[in-house]
């Protein structure tokens, strides 16, 4: 049997990525790129729709970040992509299926499950996950038929002191007129309200100047109409080791700790809620209140002292505790990925194991051949939207340059229906590209009918209907 470079126009290479969001697009928009390279790429998401967590993590309010898929929309209208929603791999598509369909697989699966606070009455109801929350005011089909009980919620306490605790804490707070008119699920509009919240408190177990929202976002929660920001100004005084951490900071770090001055120097507003960011507060225990429903958050106050290995402020206990009540306790302390059957799993970090993107057997092992990840499988979730480009376009680039000097046999007829039959064979609804984009114009019409952005279902089993009926011209 002849062989071809593999790679070249005589032999394309073909991709699975696995996953649609930022880092996934990025990714196949540097092999596209590159040069002397021809591929085909097929993408996959468990979901009916694309776009990962831009879609399903940003926030309502923030419309315009969200306008970053236009640039996705131009990469998947390239012939070269086929887009494959409501594929599941792992149970509609097992790894061994990739790897007999596809020279090279990129696993960009995110990071879908979150980090467990590992404290007392943490199971109490009342007491749920940030990603659960952000995924319910996003219409997001695993978190949407999620009952938070805000129509008992008069004090809500947030933990973390990243942007998803920023997101989280000003949707509590803002007003509901301004929400109706994003793309915020409709069932989480009415259950906010409903809600009487009349304070949000934001614990952060480091100090302020460790904090890890960025400026835009803290300066957001300030400007909110019947909101008043409080910070405790002593927790703005440093010492000489503080002032140089903040030096060495940077300017994000500077300019949040000029806001947070601004807020701390600001008359008290008694008819304002209040949203109140608590520094050096850990979070020891959740209290019943009797009914088996958080009521009470037991705080202990921390220091920062030098660690003497790294010479870095770091946050220590002190001992001592108070307690702050909560009818509503999110926790926004960091994503987690989950496992995916038969590829390797960091349990440890939450992350597919790595060597500069490529998979590896197991944590230290020999590398998994033809296997890549890229985004927060393989580094963690850190970074905004915009650090996944050159994180793909780096491991784009090793995996292009793993094809030197690489040879595989021709294509067969036919090759490319493989899939869709195989997907078919096993009664699996797929999503075309196709299909997405008319289901997309749908529910901005359908939004922008009632005056809000977009109208979204929340339901796998309704968006594929609404497919059908697209499809079918009904």
């Amino acid at each position: 049997m002849t062989e071809h470079l593999l790679g070249s126009s005589s032999r394309p290479l073909r991709i699975a990525v696995v996953g649609s969001g930022p880092s996934a697009f990025y990714a196949v928009d540097a092999l596209f790129r590159a040069e002397n390279l021809t591929c085909r790429v097929d993408m996959f998401d468990r979901l009916a729709t694309p776009y990962g967590l831009v879609r399903g993590g940003v926030a309502p309010d923030h419309q315009k970040i969200k306008s970053v898929v236009r640039i996705y929309e131009g990469i998947a209208a390239d012939p070269r992509m086929r887009f494959f929603g409501n594929v599941k791999v792992g149970s509609d598509l097992s790894v061994r299926d990739l790897e007999a369909l596809y020279d090279r697989v990129i696993w960009a699966v995110g990071a879908e499950s979150d980090r467990q606070l590992g404290i007392d009455g943490e199971d109490l109801q009342g007491v749920f996950s940030a990603t659960e929350f952000v995924g319910w005011y996003n219409a997001h089909p695993d978190h949407a038929k999620k009952d938070f009980g805000l129509d008992r919620v008069r004090r809500a306490v947030v933990i973390g002191n990243g942007n998803v605790a920023m997101d989280v804490a000003r949707v509590l707070v803002r007003s509901r007129d301004e929400l109706a008119r994003s793309d915020i699920a409709e069932n989480a509009l009415e259950a906010l309200r409903a809600s009487p919240i009349e304070a949000v408190d934001v614990l952060g177990r480091r100090g302020p100047i460790q904090a890890a929202f960025s400026p835009k976002e803290l300066k957001e929660v300030g400007k909110l109409a019947g909101v008043k920001v409080v910070v405790n100004g002593e927790h703005l005084q440093f010492d000489e080791a503080a002032k140089a951490e903040l030096e060495e900071a940077g300017r994000s770090a500077q300019k949040n700790i000029d806001q947070l001055r601004e807020f701390a120097e600001e008359p008290e507003r008694p008819d304002d809620r209040p949203v109140r960011f608590r520094f050096l507060r850990s979070p020891k225990a959740l209290i019943d209140n009797g009914s088996g429903r958080v009521g009470r958050v037991v705080v202990e106050r921390n220091q920062l002292q030098k660690d003497p290995e790294s010479g870095a402020l770091k946050a220590r206990g002190s001992g001592e505790t108070f307690e702050i009540e909560a009818d509503l306790v999110l926790r926004a302390v960091g994503y987690r990925g989950v496992p995916i059957p038969g590829l390797p799993f960091d349990d440890w970090t939450g992350t597919i194991p790595n060597e500069e993107g490529r998979v590896l057997e197991s944590v230290g092992g020999a590398v998994l051949p033809n296997h890549y990840v890229v985004g927060w499988a393989k580094r963690g979730p850190s970074g905004l939207i915009g650090t996944n480009s050159p994180d793909s376009k780096a491991v784009a680039a090793e995996l292009i340059a793993d094809l030197n000097g690489v040879s595989a046999a021709g294509l067969p007829d036919g090759e490319a229906d493989r899939l869709p039959a195989l997907l078919a064979e096993r009664e699996v609804r797929a999503v075309s590209f196709e299909d997405w984009q008319a289901y997309d114009a749908w529910e901005v019409e359908t939004g922008q009918a009632a005056g809000c952005v977009r109208r979204k279902l929340a339901d796998t089993d309704e968006i594929l209907a609404q497919i059908e009926r697209l499809r079918t011209g009904g």
